[in-house]
């Protein structure tokens, strides 16, 4: 991890957004427990370092395309957290007005254009968005993320040889926490480095470890800055892990059958965790402020989550707007 060259400001913004992110899925994982949220959970927990060095590296008029553990993805780009548990709850001012729950939480203010719970199909509509913005004749860049299991699918090939072909604006990041559900992509794919499938296209393919924040940053940058010059789409393969289970009732039992330590190794690897370590080894941010920010994070926490409790359910006649026929 490149602590050492980063300002004091830069290692502050990027642990205030993992450690964000981790204290609202642990909330999420409440709610759900306590019988509170309808529907499942896909929870972000472990995976922070991928939507914070991306999302970092975006302007404010660039989008998103998100999947159904997205949470993470809205909380990098700064949206309101209090929005974002209402919705989760189902209740009025959350950001689909309760219509859309976890799996389909969207943020236009902030270019989140839907999380999305089928797989893949977040993939087009990046991609879609990315021929807007080349058509329009703007400079900005489409994001698109998606798991592994998302890369055995047709929309992944067809979006990546359109957005290749037209030199569309667009960086596809793979969020590769090793399973689609139980299934190992080690099992489906024969490839190490899924990274690979870019060449087939005539686009770069880049391994990073989705671990390391700095690593995340600095490679999607570079992919951004490429795309928004006209230089057209990047495949980025961040290797990660998901803490839980595909969603929070799920056991992972699965997960022993090739090596039975695999989820402690990995959650050695914790991003947050390295980063603050880290940062306290070169002196760049000092307990006391670690304390301080984590304490300011926590009360923005409760904060939210007493107002998604608070917050009323929509009115039953609230289901016949925002249908299209």
């Amino acid at each position: 991890m490149k602590v050492k060259e980063y300002s004091k400001k830069q290692l502050t913004e990027f642990y205030e957004t993992m450690y964000r992110m981790r204290r609202f899925e642990e909330e999420v994982f409440e709610f759900y427990k306590q019988g509170l949220m309808p529907g499942l959970a896909h929870l972000y927990m472990g995976e922070e370092a991928i939507a914070t060095g991306v999302c970092a590296a975006l302007k404010n008029d660039d989008y998103i395309g998100s999947t159904h553990r997205g949470h993470g993805h809205l909380v990098a780009r700064g949206a309101d957290i209090k929005r974002m548990m209402a919705e989760i709850l189902g209740k009025k001012d959350g950001y689909s007005k309760g219509k859309g729950g976890s799996m389909h939480i969207m943020a236009l203010d902030k270019g989140i254009l839907g999380a999305n719970g089928i797989v893949g199909a977040e993939i087009p509509i990046a991609t879609g968005a990315a021929f807007s913005i080349k058509y329009r004749g703007t400079d900005q860049v489409a994001i698109s993320f998606f798991g592994e299991a998302a890369s055995n699918q047709g929309t992944f090939h067809e979006s990546l040889n359109m957005a290749s072909a037209w030199k569309l604006p667009v960086v596809y990041i793979i969020e590769n926490n090793l399973y689609g559900i139980s299934v190992d992509i080690r099992d489906v794919a024969n490839v190490v480095d899924i990274a690979d499938r870019a060449s087939a296209y005539g686009i770069p393919g880049v391994v990073v470890n989705g671990m390391d924040v700095t690593e995340v940053y600095e490679t999607a940058k570079k992919a951004i800055d490429r795309a928004r010059e006209g230089e057209g789409p990047t495949l980025i393969e961040c290797k990660t892990y998901r803490w839980q289970g595909h969603h929070v009732g799920d056991p992972a039992t699965y997960r022993a059958r090739k090596d039975v330590d695999e989820k402690e190794k990995w959650m050695k690897k914790c991003p947050v965790k390295c980063l603050k370590e880290a940062a306290a080894i070169y002196k760049k941010i000092s307990k006391k402020e670690f304390d301080q920010i984590e304490a300011k994070i926590e009360e923005e926490i409760q904060e939210a989550v007493q107002f998604a409790k608070e917050n009323p359910y929509p009115d039953v006649q609230e289901s016949y707007t925002d249908v299209f026929e």
